[in-house]
C-alpha cells in the first residue's frame, strides 16, 4: 500500500515526477519552446526588403517620420526668427486627383531651427495645428501645448524661436505684443550653422480602417531674422518628392511663393515618430515572436491532459486518497505547470528575439529598435504567458475533466480572440475591445510600439499596439487563470472523483 506524503513539499515532488515521467508532455513542452523558436526563424528567412529606401533615424536611432516642406536659411550662431500665421487650410483625397476641403487636426505651419536638411537630424520647432493650437515640439517625440484655439487672418498667431548656444526657446502670441513662453529646450548637436525658417506638414488622416494623405497650406507674415547674415530664402521638400500616402495626388510637392510680404507654404508630410502606418516595411520583436500563439496551443494540451488523463485512466482516485489534501493536489499541479511552461516560453523567446532579429536585418528588414531592458520584458512575458494559459487550461481540465472539451474551450477563450486581433481589416473598436477584456489581452507582453498622441494613427493589435500596458494585460489572463482555478479547487472538494 503506498504511503500517503507528509506534506505539499511530497505532494508537489509526487507531481513533478508524475509530470517528467510522461514522455509525451516533456516533449510537448519542449515542441512549445521549439516552435517560438522556428517561426521567428521563418520570419526571419522568409522577409526581403533589400534594396528598400534607408529608413530615416534620429540622433538616438529611433525611426522617424520626417518630411516636410522648409524655406529656410542658415542662422548663424545665436539669433532669433519670427513669424505670424493668418491661415492653415488642408485639403484631403478624395479619389485619384480629387482634393477636398477637411481639417487635419495635426497639420502644422510655423517655425523651425534644424541641423541641415538631412532627414532625422536634431531641431526644436514652434507652430500652430489644425486642432491642437500651438505646440512646440523636438526630439520627434517630445511635445508641448502653448496658446490654444485655431488660427485665421481675424485671429492670427505670432510664433518666436530663440537660439542661444543649444538651447531653443519658443514663444507665442496672439497680438505680436504679449509673448507667452511656451518651452525652452535643448537640442545637442545644431551646429554653428543651423538652418532656420517656416514649414509646413500635413500628416495622413484616419479614415475608418485606412489612412489617407493630406496637403496643408499656410500664409506666413511679418517674417524676422535675427542672426542670419544670408538674405535669401530657399525652398526645400524634406524626404519623397512625391509623398506615397494613399490618394495622395501625383506628382505633387511641396512649395512657396511671395508676395506683398507674405509667404504661402504648402506641404506634406510630418515630423514626428514613426508610427507602424507610416513604415509598413518595418518589423517589429512581436512579430519575430509569432510562434508564441503556436507554443500556446502546445501548453494548452499538455496541460489539460496534465489532469483530465488521470480521469480517463482513473487514477485521479488514487492520487486523491495519498494526497493529504484535493486542493494541494491541484496547486501541486498549477505549480509544476507553470514552472515548466514559463521555462519554456523565457526560452524559447530567449533564443528566438536575437536570431530572429539577425536574419531580418540581413534581409534588409528595419527592425524598431528597443533597449535590452525591453527584450528582457517580452521574453519574460512571453514565458509568463505560456504559465498562465497553461493553469487556465488545468483548471479547465479539472472543472470538465475531459481533454478535448478543455483543450477547445481554452483555445477559444485565449488563441480565437487573438486571431481575430491580429486581422487586418478588424475594426480598431473590437480589436482594442477583444484586447482588453478577454484572455487574449495578455499578448500584450509581446508589444514594444508606443502610441503617441501627436500622431494619427491606427492603433490596434494588428499594427503592433495594445490597448492595456504589457503587465496589465497580462493580468486580465492571469485573473481568468486564478479565477478558474479557484473554481476547479471547489469542484475538486465537493465531487466524488
Amino acid at each position: 500500500m503506498t504511503s500517503p506524503p507528509d506534506g505539499f513539499p511530497q505532494v508537489l515532488h509526487a507531481e513533478w515526477t508524475k509530470f517528467r515521467t510522461v514522455r509525451g508532455w516533456v516533449t510537448g513542452v519542449i515542441a512549445a519552446a521549439l516552435l517560438v523558436v522556428l517561426f521567428a526563424l521563418l520570419a526571419g528567412i522568409s522577409s526581403d526588403q533589400k534594396g528598400a529606401p534607408p529608413v530615416p533615424t534620429a540622433p538616438g536611432g529611433e525611426p522617424v517620420t520626417d518630411s516636410f516642406y522648409l524655406v529656410h536659411r542658415p542662422l548663424t550662431g545665436d539669433g532669433a526668427i519670427t513669424v505670424s500665421v493668418s491661415a492653415l487650410t488642408s485639403a484631403i483625397p478624395t479619389g485619384p486627383g480629387e482634393l477636398r476641403p477637411g481639417t487635419v487636426p495635426w497639420a502644422k505651419a510655423g517655425l523651425i531651427i534644424k541641423d541641415g536638411t538631412r532627414q532625422g537630424s536634431p531641431y526644436a520647432a514652434i507652430m500652430v495645428t489644425g486642432g491642437h493650437g500651438v505646440r512646440m515640439q523636438h526630439g520627434y517625440v517630445h511635445d508641448t501645448a502653448g496658446l490654444p484655439g485655431p488660427v485665421s487672418a481675424a485671429s492670427p498667431r505670432w510664433l518666436r524661436l530663440e537660439r542661444t548656444g543649444d538651447t531653443i526657446t519658443g514663444h507665442a502670441s496672439a497680438d505680436g505684443a504679449r509673448w507667452t513662453r511656451v518651452g525652452a529646450v535643448r537640442v545637442r548637436g545644431l551646429g554653428p550653422a543651423a538652418q532656420a525658417g517656416p514649414f509646413v506638414a500635413s500628416p495622413p488622416s484616419v479614415h475608418g480602417m485606412s489612412t489617407r494623405g493630406t496637403v496643408s497650406t499656410a500664409v506666413f507674415g511679418d517674417l524676422r531674422v535675427q542672426g542670419s547674415r544670408d538674405g535669401g530664402w530657399t525652398g526645400t521638400q524634406l524626404g519623397p518628392e512625391s509623398p506615397t500616402f494613399a490618394g495622395y495626388p501625383q506628382n505633387t510637392a511641396g512649395s512657396f511663393t511671395a508676395s506683398g510680404g507674405r509667404l504661402t507654404v504648402t506641404g506634406a508630410g510630418d515630423i514626428a515618430p514613426a508610427v507602424r502606418e507610416t513604415l509598413p516595411a518595418g518589423g517589429t520583436v512581436g512579430e519575430i515572436l509569432t510562434g508564441t500563439f503556436a507554443a500556446l496551443i502546445a501548453v494548452i494540451v499538455v496541460a489539460a491532459l496534465f489532469i483530465t488523463t488521470e480521469y480517463r485512466t482513473s487514477l485521479i482516485r488514487l492520487t486523491l486518497t495519498t494526497a493529504p489534501g484535493r486542493v494541494r493536489v491541484l496547486l501541486a499541479k498549477a505549480i509544476v505547470l507553470g514552472a515548466v511552461t514559463f521555462g519554456a516560453g523565457l526560452a524559447g523567446a530567449a533564443a528566438a528575439i536575437p536570431l530572429g532579429e539577425r536574419l531580418a536585418r540581413a534581409n534588409g528588414v528595419f527592425i524598431f529598435p528597443v533597449a535590452f531592458s525591453t527584450d528582457l520584458r517580452v521574453a519574460l512575458g512571453v514565458g509568463a504567458l505560456l504559465a498562465a494559459a497553461s493553469i487556465l487550461a488545468l483548471a479547465a481540465g479539472t472543472i470538465l475533466r475531459h481533454g478535448a472539451g478543455a483543450v477547445t474551450a481554452v483555445i477559444v477563450a485565449v488563441v480565437l480572440p487573438h486571431i481575430m486581433t491580429a486581422i487586418p481589416f478588424m475594426p480598431a473598436s473590437v480589436s482594442n475591445r477583444l484586447a482588453r477584456v478577454t484572455p487574449a489581452a495578455a499578448f500584450a507582453v509581446q508589444q514594444t510600439l508606443v502610441e503617441h498622441h501627436q500622431v494619427a494613427s491606427i492603433y490596434k493589435p494588428s499594427n503592433g499596439y495594445y490597448p492595456l500596458a504589457p503587465w496589465a494585460g497580462l493580468a486580465v489572463l492571469a485573473g481568468y487563470a486564478a479565477v478558474s482555478l479557484a473554481v476547479a479547487a471547489v469542484l475538486l472538494r465537493r465531487r466524488d472523483a
